[in-house]
């Protein structure tokens, strides 16, 4: 009670004082520091947003960068299919407005042969009425000079033709005999060239076209390179077509010059085992393979030289020699083809007792000018001739070079002495083969040319061409005039076509009466 009763009312109120006070500062303090957390944690809420914003615009920088990039290659794909097509078009485009020309000329041709036949049907019509009245009118004045029927008349008139006919057949017999003597001996020695020969080489089939094989369809990606670049530097460096097809781990080269297409195949065979492609590496391989080639040509030119035993020639002429290496000629190898005519050659010279060593030279180079026939114009053997007398002063063998083909005026001995090697070397069995096509337009020529004339029924070329027989219709074609039509076609094949040996027409006339006994 006495300590209650101490305290007084001022000293109460100064601890009430002091206790709110003290209250509102600790509230105070309390709010300042829960306003400070509060500060700490917005500041470190924004660095959080501040990264996370950064965070997603450099994730949308990258994601742009490469929808940019897939949008560049989707622009160049489409622009290289588009350019595709295209170019595909055009040719195709071409390819048919060649095709209405072709049409258009031929379509003028058929109207001005249609024309030309309908005139010369005219004519025909005009000279058969003329010849009917000059028949009337020479039967008509034979009857009253030699007093003669009209039966008698034709009697003596066939009569006077079968004795024309009959001169005419002994006359050209006698020029057969004649001939066959002439060449009697020439023959024989033919003959004893083929027996001598013994050996058949092997045939390659001839080709613009060769199949390089590659490790994997990858590398088909490679050799096109970005945007076509790796193709088109090997097309432009080797001047021969590169064809990436569906073929599985193959491409094709294409050219019709052999020596382009073995540089292409060197190159391009260097190139994948390298595994560096790029138009510079492809210009630099390209010139090695090139140098390559040209060491391999003068290699085989050389080796030929010395396997026939031919010196002093020209180191042209040795090169050009060894470009024959990838020439073929109806499947048959050009080089090797040379090498057999130049051994034949100097079989049959030593047979003639002629100089063996002019003949092999002249049977080796005799087809010289095929190195270069598709760069020269003119034929082969004149081609060749003239590069034979620009390196070689010897007049023999550039007369069997020119003369090789008998294409001349004047044949002397070396022009038949190579002529008849180079017909044994291509003419043996497996050496060389014609196209179906060449084949099938001589045997349509032979056919036309009989068609062609009056009176002819049916026409069939056969035994290889050698022989064309012709059904004539007998209401139009008596026994006298088939044989007139058989000496007219003769004249007309001979002077129309080119053909090795000979051509035999047979004329056929049948003439048939049916009756019935009733």
């Amino acid at each position: 009670m006495e300590t209650g009763a101490a305290l007084g009312v001022p000293e109460i109120l100064a601890i009430f004082f002091s206790f709110v006070i003290g209250v509102i500062f600790g509230g105070m303090a309390i709010l300042l520091s829960r306003g400070m957390m509060a500060n700490r944690q917005i500041r470190i809420a924004q660095r959080k947003a501040a990264k996370i914003v950064a965070e997603a615009r450099v994730e949308a920088k990258d994601e742009l960068n490469e929808a940019k990039k897939e949008g560049v290659r989707v622009k160049s794909t489409s622009d290289a299919e588009y350019r595709e097509r295209r170019s595909e078009l055009q040719r195709q485009e071409n390819r048919l407005t060649q095709k209405e020309a072709a049409l258009e000329r031929k379509l003028g041709d058929a109207e001005q042969q249609e024309s030309n036949l309908a005139g010369k049907e005219k004519e025909i019509a005009s000279i058969r009425a003329n010849l009917e009245e000059v028949k009337e009118k020479q039967l008509t004045q034979l009857e009253l000079i030699a007093d003669m029927s009209s039966d008698e008349a034709r009697q003596t008139l066939l009569e006077k033709i079968e004795i024309e006919m009959q001169a005419e057949t002994t006359r050209r017999l006698r020029e057969w005999e004649t001939k066959i003597k002439e060449e009697a001996d020439e023959k024989a020695r033919d003959i004893l060239a083929q027996v001598i020969q013994r050996s058949a080489s092997e045939v390659v089939s001839e080709t613009t076209a060769r199949v390089v094989p590659i490790p994997s369809d990858e590398m088909k990606g490679r050799l096109i390179g970005r945007e076509g670049r790796n193709i088109r530097a090997l097309e432009q460096a080797t001047g021969v077509d590169l064809i990436v097809d569906d073929t599985p781990e193959a491409v094709t080269l294409s050219s019709f010059d052999p020596v382009r297409r073995e540089v292409a195949h060197v190159a391009l065979n260097k190139l994948i085992l390298d595994g560096r492609i790029h138009p510079a590496r492809i210009e630099e391989v390209v010139a090695k393979a090139k140098e390559e080639v040209d060491a391999s040509i003068l290699s085989a030119g050389e080796q030929a030289v010395y396997q026939m035993g031919v010196h002093g020639l020209h180191p042209e002429l040795i090169k050009l020699l060894g470009r024959l290496k990838y020439r073929t000629s109806y499947g048959q190898n050009v080089l090797a083809h040379s090498l057999e005519t130049a051994d034949l050659a100097n079989m049959i010279a030593s047979e003639l007792k002629a100089d063996t060593n002019t003949a092999k030279k002249a049977g080796l180079l005799h087809d010289i000018g095929k190195a270069v026939d598709r760069e020269v114009e003119g034929t082969h053997a004149a081609i060749g001739a003239e590069l034979v007398k620009q390196w070689d002063k010897s007049k023999e063998v550039v007369q069997g070079v020119a003369e090789h083909h008998l294409e001349t005026s004047d044949t002397s001995i070396w022009g038949f002495i190579v002529s008849a090697a180079d017909a044994i070397s291509s003419a043996r069995p497996g050496a060389r083969r014609e196209s179906l096509e060449g084949y099938l337009k001589r045997l349509r020529a032979l056919e036309d040319i009989a068609d062609g004339f009056e009176g002819v029924g049916k026409t069939y070329a056969i035994q290889a061409g050698r022989e064309v027989r012709i059904l004539v219709k007998p209401e139009e074609i008596d026994d006298l005039a088939a044989m007139r039509l058989a000496r007219d076609i003769v004249k007309k094949i001979e002077s129309s076509l080119t053909y090795p040996g000979q051509i035999k027409v047979t004329v056929l006339r049948e003439t048939r009466a049916i009756d019935y006994a009733k």
